[in-house]
């Protein structure tokens, strides 16, 4: 009978381990999201007034959220790509680094098969009554 018993606290210490581990990458990877998002926005808040310190406001956000940038680019659109790495490290398998992306930028409405006067009519609704268009 301790045979089994030792056999069964094996198997539910590997799975328990397991779980760690999957816990352990999970916060790793939602770290890294979080922070390329937050990047991102950085870096697109500041595209068309100064990209070169767009990304380096996104280099330090994300240092803050302990991550490294590893990618910054800003387009002519005003699109910011970003893209970070967070490293962690896993008993019995060493350090371990998981990778986000994100991209943020302007938004742009338009409405199907309308002019594009009428993006700005749906977004903010009608003017006012009574006031001069």
């Amino acid at each position: 009978m301790t045979i089994w018993m030792a056999g069964l606290m094996t198997l539910i210490l590997m799975v328990m381990v397991a779980i760690m581990f999957a816990g352990t990458v999970r916060v790793a990877r939602h770290r890294a999201m979080s922070a390329a998002d937050l990047s991102a926005l950085a870096a697109a808040r500041l595209a068309f007034a100064d990209p070169g310190r767009g990304c380096s406001l996104a280099a330090s956000l994300a240092e803050d959220n302990g991550t490294r940038l590893t990618r910054c680019s800003i387009n002519d659109h005003g699109i910011a790509d970003v893209q970070v790495t967070v490293r962690f490290h896993l008993p019995a398998l060493g350090p371990q680094t998981v990778t986000a992306a994100a991209r943020a930028g302007p938004v742009q409405l338009t409405v199907p098969g309308g002019p594009e006067g009428e993006a700005d009519e749906a977004v903010r609704g009608p003017p006012p009554r009574g006031s001069s268009p």
